[in-house]
């Protein structure tokens, strides 16, 4: 039988393989209704995310037996406005800039919640943290300088991975007062029903102001959109909860490192998406720079 420790670690892997399959989903929907652009992206964000808060409905219940301060619920409900802003500028990201890059620069968000930490909190930045920053930038702006050659969809690169940048840091933001809303005394639970519900409730009118109407899309699109929101949605980010509970941050953290990596195989082997070795040097090069940002961060904290 297995141990605890490996029964978490296989949840932690489950979640980040359900969490890379986001951008997969995302790219079947606009292949098969052959549309992309802002008011498409903002429908299948949107649509995610309602699907989600439908399917959490019931939870709704547990929150009368919440006993917290009301900062909790400000904080959850700023947080659920982060959360829209994210999915609306990383889904659209898809739209101009291939799903490696995107996944990669929007995996940058340990880099934003240490940037945001230092001015919100005023945590120290050790030099460890500093040079991984300097690192992630390098790679950043490697991949930017790159030749990319992108089928099928609109290619724009400087605006996709500008669009993705926006995403993590949005995601940071998310983080951040989530965290301070469980401080505050919101359970898990709770906290993630307030957080999506007002997600879908921000995201739901901003694809009428681009004229595009939630209905009359292809079955298979609507089909996608539900596995989007029950895979990577609750499925993914849920395991993620879970397992940081049990399992170090730095872990976890350098663990959701690797979606970009379950995302680029799934493109290459779906979509045929193939990545330069330029931009594949510069994706490596900013990881890496995470991953010694997030040691410095938890090595700062420890001490």
């Amino acid at each position: 039988m297995l141990s605890k420790n490996w029964q978490v670690g296989l949840i932690l892997i489950v979640g980040v393989m359900a969490v890379s399959s986001a951008a997969i989903f995302i790219r079947l929907c606009q292949q098969v209704s052959g549309l992309n652009g802002v008011g498409f992206s903002l429908f299948i964000a949107a649509s995610r995310l309602i699907i989600t808060s439908i399917i959490l409905l019931p939870a709704w219940d547990n929150l009368r037996q919440e006993k917290c301060e009301k900062k909790a619920y400000y904080y959850a409900l700023s947080a659920g406005v982060c959360l829209a802003f994210h999915f609306a500028c990383w889904i659209t990201s898809l739209s101009y800039t291939s799903i490696a890059i995107s996944t990669t620069l929007v995996t940058t968000n340990p880099l934003w919640v240490t940037i945001i930490s230092w001015f919100w909190f005023k945590e120290k930045i050790s030099k460890i943290t500093l040079f991984g920053i300097i690192i992630a930038l390098i790679g950043g702006v490697f991949i930017a300088n790159q030749e990319l050659n992108i089928t099928g969809i609109n290619s724009n690169p400087l605006l996709g991975n500008s669009l993705a940048l926006m995403g993590a840091f949005f995601a940071s933001l998310y983080l951040m007062l989530g965290r301070e809303s469980q401080k505050f005394g919101l359970t898990i639970n709770s906290y993630i029903v307030i957080a999506y519900t007002t997600a879908a409730l921000t995201l739901l009118p901003l694809p009428f102001l681009f004229n595009f109407s939630y209905f009359g899309q292809p079955n298979l699109v609507y089909f996608y959109l539900i596995l989007m929101a029950i895979i990577p949605q609750l499925i993914g980010h849920t395991s993620v909860n879970f397992a940081v509970k049990f399992i170090s941050p730095t872990l976890v953290s350098l663990a959701i490192l690797f979606e970009p990596v379950g995302s680029s195989f799934l493109a290459w082997l779906l979509f045929n998406e193939n990545i330069s070795k330029g931009v594949l040097r510069g994706a490596l090069m900013l990881l890496f720079g995470v991953a010694i940002a997030i040691f410095g961060t938890n090595k700062t904290r420890a001490n």
